[in-house]
């Protein structure tokens, strides 16, 4: 029993800006780990966890409870103002 499950937003590092447009299938791949999430109706945020090298953002995905949104945002609250 846990309150949180914490997965990476994507499986891979992000995307520069217009780089994969052209490319559907690694765009719908990226979303993956975000969009299994839909279907359980548990709540999710994605928070940012750090940046590449190449100094994009890396995003990491808090998993809650069924109806416990706020667990969530207070949990993404204290890790980005302790974090960053």
């Amino acid at each position: 029993k846990v309150d949180i499950v914490l997965t990476p937003t994507m499986p891979m590092p992000a995307f520069k800006i217009g780089e994969n447009s052209d490319n559907p299938l690694q765009m719908w791949l990226a979303d993956a780990f975000t969009t299994s999430l839909n279907p359980t109706g548990l709540p999710g945020l994605s928070v940012n966890a750090g940046f590449t090298k190449e100094g994009l953002p890396v995003g990491m995905q808090l998993i809650g409870p069924y109806l416990r949104e706020d667990i969530l945002l207070n949990f993404g609250h204290q890790f980005e103002n302790s974090a960053f």
